[in-house]
């Protein structure tokens, strides 16, 4: 850390400090814990009994050791994190970092082996198995336990990757409802580790937290289902859009910046990943081949190649966006889980129609009513993903004519463009047996072409496999169009909210799109052939051979020519072309909703989700879709201030 430090000890715990704006942490492990909060120049004071008690700006208490390890993010050792403590209604936040370090196992009781005990009821706390329960978040209920009939300021359809910051955020000035259509993740071991990564996506039961679906292209696919969403399903890659993405998006730089730092801090998993001879093989091969310059570690996107950051801690532990809640004021939360929503309520406003409340049903199929509060304020805002929210849209009656009224839905506003143009960029990947031992590791490098094609990989996994036995000495090279200009749709089966809808990609239907795949899979082949990557080659392996070896693994049959054929890469694109889950469309900025995501033609009604992107930022939406959270709910409470404002004087 730069600059001059200030250490003190207590707990056997030590707090470093170098900001001038001191952060006071009094933590008694045996029973109730404060974080104090106290504006200091130049020095540190732990308070004691035989001191008095210091101004404090305010306070966070928290009634348990565990619930003080939750909040510092389980483990207690080399975490960055800034704890976010609103000193107004309208969260004029203190911002502070502090560093917490483990002293000497001899010194302290806190070392990764040990257990704590909590002097008042004697229960043990297990720091590596902590995470496995379900945290402090006494707001969080099955749908079972809601009321016939309730009232909210904002109410949130999606508790995912946009969701979770999003109500976090407005819970600190106002009453939010998260309404999600799963369970809770930290009940699952496939989620927690990143050694059930291919478990999750395996799992075809009902209650699956990966919703199957195949969509019209004939391409196996999934939607998240589950408290976190997509965060606790994908391969963890955390990278920032493009400046340029954030100018043509209409965003705010500053609060840009700002809202990707407040997420980066909360997630400690969100920092540098650990590289091991697989990846670094990867990194270095792609630089080898062309792929420069290679830009080091870095969240920003940039040309070359880089390693990007990873919601994965060291240990292999995955942080969410349901983690984020944690940040949420208790009073003014409420999550209810396995919750569907399947209407959105419009009512009769001077002009058009307004948003009022939702009905959902819960895991028995009870009905259940939520409203709006009466203020002018208040807001509907459907973050149910690229899938999930153009999908209530129509079933509440916003959507085309002619499609909605062949499946009797009562029309509230015909708008032919929900449910178009949605897009998924293509993946392909290219099988790698190893003659060495590889690591069992998810995407770390990546290579940031100059013809829109982004080239990660993964090893140790038996990919797009299932069920997927043990592990694999092997791993795979993929790419990614980064910008397919292909485009298909969205529409209803039927009025069931519990069952997907049908959608069309349209993968490769544009030319430049298969163009872009070919001449990913050739530097892919370049990469396995450079020096970099020789300890995972097997000595005869050629591009021809492996792209029949990846068929092979896939299981796809090639056509009756016998031997070890030459392929054409254009149909090896077209033939094993999978996704990566970056799926987006179908509520787009301009067509659907506005550039604050207000649905046109209608009042109090928001979408924020992936279906409002027209094209997917960075290499992975993930970072920016948890960043649009925070980003949207802090410029929400904006409004609201000034309206309210406007109103009082």
């Amino acid at each position: 850390m730069k600059g001059k430090q200030t250490r003190a000890s207590f707990a056997g715990l030590q707090v470093v400090a170098t900001k001038r704006v001191l952060k006071l942490i009094h933590m008694d492990l045996f029973g109730p814990t404060k974080v104090l909060v106290q504006e200091e120049r130049g020095s540190m004071k732990i308070p004691t009994e035989k001191k008095k008690k210091p101004m404090l700006k305010d306070e966070f208490k928290m009634s348990s050791v565990g619930e003080l390890k939750f909040f510092l993010g389980f483990q207690v050792s080399q975490i960055d994190e800034e704890i976010f403590i609103s000193q107004s209604k309208y969260v004029k936040v203190i911002l502070k970092r502090f560093r917490m370090e483990k002293l000497k196992p001899s010194d302290t009781p806190m070392s990764p082996s040990t257990k704590l005990t909590n002097g008042e009821n004697g229960t043990d706390y297990d720091q590596k198995k902590y995470r496995a329960s379900s945290p402090p978040y006494n707001f969080m209920q099955n749908a079972t336990e809601a009321p016939p009939t309730s009232y909210y300021d904002y109410i949130i359809v999606g508790g995912g990757t946009v969701g979770c910051p999003l109500a976090a955020t407005l819970s600190q000035t106002s009453k939010v409802l998260l309404l999600e259509r799963g369970g809770s993740p930290y009940d699952n071991n496939n989620i927690k580790h990143l050694s059930g990564f291919t478990d999750s996506l395996c799992d075809t039961s009902l209650t699956s937290v990966a919703q199957q679906f195949i969509s019209k292209d004939g391409v196996k696919n999934i939607r998240p289902r589950v408290l976190g969403g997509g965060t606790c399903l994908n391969a963890g890659f955390y990278s920032r859009a493009s400046r340029d993405y954030v100018r043509k998006a209409g965003w705010d730089m500053r609060l840009v910046k700002e809202s990707y730092e407040w997420i980066e801090e909360l997630l400690s998993g969100a920092g540098v990943p650990e590289l091991k001879q697989w990846q670094s093989a990867v990194r270095d091969g792609l630089v080898e081949v062309g792929a420069v310059p290679d830009n080091g570690f870095t969240y920003e996107h940039l040309t070359g190649t880089k390693i990007g950051g990873t919601i994965f801690d060291r240990d292999g532990h995955r942080h969410t966006a349901a983690d984020l809640l944690a940040q949420a004021e208790p009073k003014q939360t409420t999550i209810f889980l396995w919750a569907t929503v399947y209407k959105i309520l419009f009512k009769r406003g001077q002009q058009r129609q307004i948003a009022y409340g939702v009905l959902f049903k819960d895991s028995t199929g009870e009905t259940h009513e939520a409203y709006l509060k009466n203020s002018l304020n208040n807001e509907i805002i459907i973050s149910a993903g690229a899938l999930g929210s153009p999908q209530l849209l129509m079933l509440s009656g916003i959507g085309p004519s002619d499609h909605l009224q062949s499946l009797g839905i009562e029309m509230v506003m015909d708008q032919p463009l929900v449910g178009k143009n949605m897009a998924d960029n293509p993946m392909n990947a290219i099988y790698v047996p190893s003659p060495s031992p590889v690591e069992l590791s998810l995407v770390q490098p990546v290579g940031i072409t100059v013809f829109s094609s982004y080239i990660e990989s993964i090893s140790g996994y038996k990919y797009a496999i299932c069920p997927p036995s043990g592990l694999s000495r092997s791993g795979f090279i993929f790419e990614k169009v980064a910008d397919p200009i292909s485009t298909g749709y969205l529409k209803l089966i039927n009025t069931d909210p519990a069952h997907n809808p049908e959608v069309t990609f349209n993968y490769f239907q544009e030319p430049r799109d298969l163009h872009t795949c070919v001449k990913g899979l050739k530097t892919i082949g370049r990469v396995i052939q450079s020096e970099s990557f020789s300890k995972f080659r097997y000595p005869n392996a050629t591009f021809d051979s492996l792209l029949n070896e990846t068929l092979q693994y896939l299981g796809i049959k090639k056509s009756n020519r016998p031997g070890n054929y030459k392929i054409s890469v254009e149909n090896f694109c077209k033939d094993t072309v999978m996704t990566m889950w970056h799926y987006h469309g179908g509520c787009q900025v301009g067509q659907v909703v506005d550039h604050d995501y207000r649905v046109l033609g209608v009042d109090a009604l928001r979408v924020l989700d992936a279906s409002t992107f027209n094209s997917s930022p960075g290499t992975n939406p993930q970072a920016t879709l948890l960043m649009l959270g925070r980003y949207m709910a802090v410029k929400i409470q904006q409004e609201r201030l000034n309206m309210e404002d406007h109103v009082s004087m």
